[in-house]
């Protein structure tokens, strides 16, 4: 049995996600005192070196503060300096899931109020092509052209944040969604809800797109949940 051999870079990767957690849990607050090196290099399994080089990375994050001869702390702007696709893939996936599911509400509803010609074009050029490569059993151009169809919904929204935000969700989530769409004993595409959803959007009726939007991603969550057991 043969393991990847982990390299230096990939170590101090882990220290600073596992202490990112104990921070978002709670079971480190504002102003407390980590652990020393040797502890945490003890706790870890790692050599100083690599402590040293995760709490530089946290450092100079914002997250935690050296002070001379008195040890290192969590800083009071922790939560706020920390980039958002940095904080989504150390999220649990189903977590991540939860909060799109409360974006992909709002960008339904207001691709449904705002959309235009070019936008309808746009995505029913995706959803062929989605469909197309579906049946081909292309499932590489599959999930390109799904993330596209879904995009062209966020465009449609005509709010540049939102979109920017639906862009970064895609982009943490792309490799779970690879991930999920090869598996064909939970991967269900779900074309007719998709083409429901783009109808809705054509007819202007937003609680209709919100329904829609819904049942794919209450399908998709489930999809997950199975693939998890």
């Amino acid at each position: 049995m043969n393991f990847q051999t982990l390299k230096r870079n990939q170590l101090v990767d882990e220290v600073v996600v596992q202490l990112q957690k104990k921070i978002s849990s709670g079971d480190l607050k504002l102003g407390d005192k980590i652990p020393t090196e040797p502890e945490l290099m003890e706790q870890f399994g790692v050599g100083r070196s690599t402590i040293r080089e995760a709490v530089r990375v946290l450092v100079h994050a914002g997250m935690l503060e050296k002070k001379q001869g008195y040890g290192t702390f969590l800083t009071a702007s922790s939560t706020i300096q920390e980039p958002l696709d940095s904080r989504l893939r150390r999220a649990e996936l189903l977590e991540v899931y939860e909060v799109r599911r409360m974006l992909e509400l709002e960008i339904a509803k207001l691709a449904a109020e705002r959309r235009d010609e070019d936008d309808l074009k746009q995505m029913r050029i995706f959803l062929d092509n989605r469909l197309q490569a579906q049946k081909q059993r292309d499932m590489t151009g599959f999930l390109t052209e799904d993330i596209k169809f879904h995009l062209a919904i966020a465009i449609a929204s005509k709010n540049t944040v939102v979109t920017d935000l639906y862009r970064t969700f895609t982009s943490v989530l792309q490799d779970a969604l690879h991930k999920l769409v090869s598996d064909t004993e939970v991967h269900n595409p779900h074309d007719e809800i998709h083409e429901n959803l783009y109808q809705a959007i054509v007819e202007k009726n937003a609680e209709t797109a919100m329904y829609w939007t819904l049942q794919n991603l209450d399908g998709t969550v489930k999809a997950i949940k199975k693939a998890l057991e």
